[in-house]
């Protein structure tokens, strides 16, 4: 089935009629279909942000009090579990390659040219692009989105 764009918009017909399109995510990288080392899917990316996010939320209320009738203690909170996510998430990446979110589902950043460390600036450029909402949300057919190609990385599968 055509795109909708496809009829009236030149060059914009279905991708998997195209000669040069992938088989699957991630295959232009070397990477395998199924099984560890393939593409992360988006559910298991959004999941561990939401896991990585609670946490941030209970390691924050071991420190900071949180009221949910009083607006000035729920502010504080606020910024103090963004601090914490923020932390929770430039650090592991940096040096392991996964958040605590990630690592529970199985998926990590692997870097594209091969090096084994993620890096701090991909991982505090990963983190900035993901507080912005809208670049993660924008994947290619690689299921690599804008963080990822901002920062020369993939999310892959540990097991």
């Amino acid at each position: 089935m055509a795109r909708w764009t496809g009829e009236w918009l030149p060059g914009t017909g279905d991708p998997t009629t195209r000669q040069d399109a992938p088989k699957w995510p991630g295959e232009r990288f070397g990477l395998p279909e199924t099984g560890v080392g393939a593409v992360a899917s988006g559910g298991q990316r959004v999941l561990a942000l939401i896991v990585d996010l609670v946490l941030a939320a209970l390691i924050t209320g071991l420190f900071v009090r949180y009221d949910l009738q009083n607006v000035a203690a729920m502010q504080t909170f606020n910024l103090w579990a963004g601090g914490v996510w923020a932390v929770l998430t430039v650090f592991p990446v940096t040096f392991f390659g996964f958040t605590p979110g990630m690592g529970a589902l199985g998926i990590r950043v692997a870097r594209l040219d091969g090096a084994t460390m993620v890096g701090p600036w991909r991982a505090l450029v990963r983190m900035v692009l993901t507080v912005l909402i809208l670049p993660p949300l924008v994947r290619n057919v690689d299921s690599r989105n804008w963080l990822d190609r901002a920062t020369g990385t993939v999310v892959i599968r540990m097991r």
